[in-house]
């Protein structure tokens, strides 16, 4: 049985590893959003930046990749998926059903949000959300090119966000 990661994120443009077959996705009962922060990749614990999570929503769902990870690599890749996806615990793994563009139904490695984790920070509007992610930096760089990088790779695949759109606009203008 393949193993497959969904990627929503970071994950879609900086996988970590080749994958053996890409497919557009779909999670039921999530919706993405920035609702986690970050005090590692994006931010730092004094400054915290914002990175996309999952966050359970009954009537939601996401569009995103799956990724099947070769045989001979699922030991490799999933260990370096827990070491970069669990460095702070706010992240749940989760194996969760996606279905494929392609009409499959497969079950995925997914990283939710833990809404009870000190991170969590669901519910921020998108005026607070600009401002956090124009001026955050953390250990992989600013947090405006992991908001640019992960909108311009969801948008080459026909992923269209109308919040992420709009914060791509007000972050840039408020990083001018």
């Amino acid at each position: 049985m393949t193993m497959w990661v969904f990627g929503y994120g970071s994950l879609v443009w900086n996988p970590g590893f080749v994958p053996a077959e890409r497919v557009l996705a779909r999670l039921t009962g999530y919706h993405r959003s920035f609702c986690m922060r970050s005090v590692h990749h994006r931010g730092t614990a004094e400054d915290p930046g914002l990175v996309l999570a999952l966050d359970a929503s009954d009537r939601s769902y996401c569009r995103g990749v799956a990724l099947a990870v070769d045989p001979e690599e699922e030991d490799r890749v999933l260990s370096y998926l827990r070491e970069r996806e669990l460095v702070s615990a706010a992240y749940l793994e989760k194996r969760l059903p996606l279905e494929l563009h392609d009409g499959r139904q497969v079950e995925a490695v997914t990283y939710v949000i833990d809404a009870a984790h000190v991170q969590y920070c669901g519910g921020l509007d998108l005026e607070e959300q600009a401002r956090i992610i124009a001026r955050a930096i953390g250990g992989r760089g600013p947090n405006t090119e992991y908001l640019f990088q992960t909108v311009a790779h969801l948008e080459e695949l026909g992923i269209h966000d109308q919040e992420l759109d709009w914060l791509v606009r007000r972050v840039r203008a408020l990083a001018a």
